[in-house]
């Protein structure tokens, strides 16, 4: 069973009449996935800046290990 914790999230007042009118939605469900979503991006990110400098070493003649690879992409 996964452990859920509770988080205060502030907006402004006229979105929260918006969503009051949509009651239908299940809100923390959708900040959920969207901050889900906003992680695994920023993770992907830092992978591909890891591999770009890992290219850019290669390209100047710097060897790279695999662990160092591995090590850098948080693998």
């Amino acid at each position: 069973m996964i452990k859920l914790v509770n988080l205060t999230l502030a907006i402004p007042e006229e979105l929260h009449k918006k969503m009051k009118r949509l009651p239908e939605f299940k809100w923390s469900e959708i900040a959920r996935q969207a901050i889900e979503r906003r992680i695994m991006d920023e993770e992907l990110l830092r992978d591909l800046k890891s591999i770009a400098r890992a290219e850019k070493e290669l390209k100047k003649g710097k060897a790279i290990s695999h662990e160092r690879l591995i090590e850098e992409l948080g693998l």
